[in-house]
């Protein structure tokens, strides 16, 4: 099969046959929106924030997000966990003669717990204070992803904080990491980042969707594993880009709409310099077309762009990219950049 871009890949087989499972067009959410967070938004600029300014910045978020359920729209959130998980496995790693360290893949398990738990507890207190009467659910989501994907040979994935080009080559040298340049932001730690086959909890996550719960679900991209001939489950160590899970995510649940939460108030064509000029709204051809060209790099806007136009292409009506500031304003179609099939 091919992607949206035309390139190969392979579709891994499940217990339930090889399509995803999706609940019949009677029983879905008349209007389901799905949210894409981004790690960085949550853990600060540096990446290194303490649970307090995490919370924070969650809170803030929230609040964008209230605003679109007050709108009459069945909700699912997912969230990044770059920074989370990279702080999680140097901590892991600091003391392994006292505690052995835990895979990559439990890692990314822990921080799925450890943000759904913010996010939960956030948005029950908004609805609660704005006597919005609504259950609130984080799912455990683990996402099957096929363990020939190259990504596993080219890690690209950045994780944890960042660090000066001296500081880096000091913890390639004594650690073994793989490390890259952050787009002049500094150099971090790169992990493989395969893509998102299938997401296992899908047909559960829809059917409380359908009951009228805010779903938090495929956090961190959600835990990476691989299926087997028999249909048993596996951790693999890796972890999947929250832009691709929360397109397939949204694809399998029929969701209308896809919002991604960044840093940047637009997209932006030739980002960074004076011929910079910021998108207010563009189809998915337009999007493609300034994606070969090369205006979105792989480490930032590229694989929202490249999910986006997934997206698109599969059925969904409506992709927001758009600030946590102007969440609301970018919803409504004032802000933020609008890409429609």
């Amino acid at each position: 099969m091919e992607d949206a871009f035309g390139r190969k890949f392979v579709r891994v087989a499940s217990a339930r046959g090889f399509e995803p499972t999706k609940l019949e067009a009677n029983k879905r959410a008349d209007r389901v929106a799905v949210f894409a967070l981004g790690g960085n938004a949550i853990a600060g600029k540096d990446g290194n924030g303490s649970h307090e300014l995490q919370l924070g910045e969650v809170r803030r978020i929230c609040a964008g997000i209230l605003g679109v359920l007050k709108q009459g729209y069945s909700l699912v959130i997912t969230h990044g966990n770059g920074p989370q998980v990279g702080n999680l496995l140097i901590q892991q790693e600091s003391a392994p003669e006292i505690v052995p360290p835990m895979p990559l893949d439990v890692c990314g398990a822990m921080t799925q717990g450890q943000i759904g738990y913010a996010l939960s507890q956030s948005l029950r207190n908004m609805l609660r204070e704005s006597a919005i009467e609504k259950e609130v659910i984080a799912v455990m989501t683990q996402v099957v992803v096929d363990p020939d994907d190259a990504a596993f040979t080219n890690p690209t994935k950045f994780v944890g904080p960042f660090f000066s080009k001296e500081e880096a080559c000091a913890l390639i040298e004594d650690r073994g990491w793989e490390m890259k340049e952050d787009l002049g932001r500094g150099w971090r730690r790169v992990v493989p980042s395969p893509r998102p086959v299938e997401v296992v909890e899908q047909s559960a996550i829809a059917k409380l969707v359908a009951g009228d719960c805010v779903v938090i679900a495929g956090g961190g991209g959600g835990i990476p594993v691989r299926r087997d001939e028999r249909g048993s489950l596996t951790g693999v160590p890796a972890v999947i880009d929250k832009d691709f899970a929360a397109q397939t995510l949204a694809n399998s649940i029929g969701a209308q709409l896809l919002i991604f939460v960044t840093p940047i108030r637009r997209v932006s064509l030739f980002f960074g310099t004076e011929q910079q000029e910021d998108i207010a709204t563009m189809t998915a051809d337009e999007a493609f077309a300034h994606y070969q060209a090369g205006h979105f790099p792989p480490g930032s806007m590229g694989p929202k762009i490249a999910a986006a136009i997934h997206f698109l292409r599969a059925g969904g009506q409506r992709v927001v990219i758009a600030s946590s500031e102007t969440l609301a304003a970018g919803f409504s179609g004032e802000e933020g950049t609008q890409i429609v099939p």
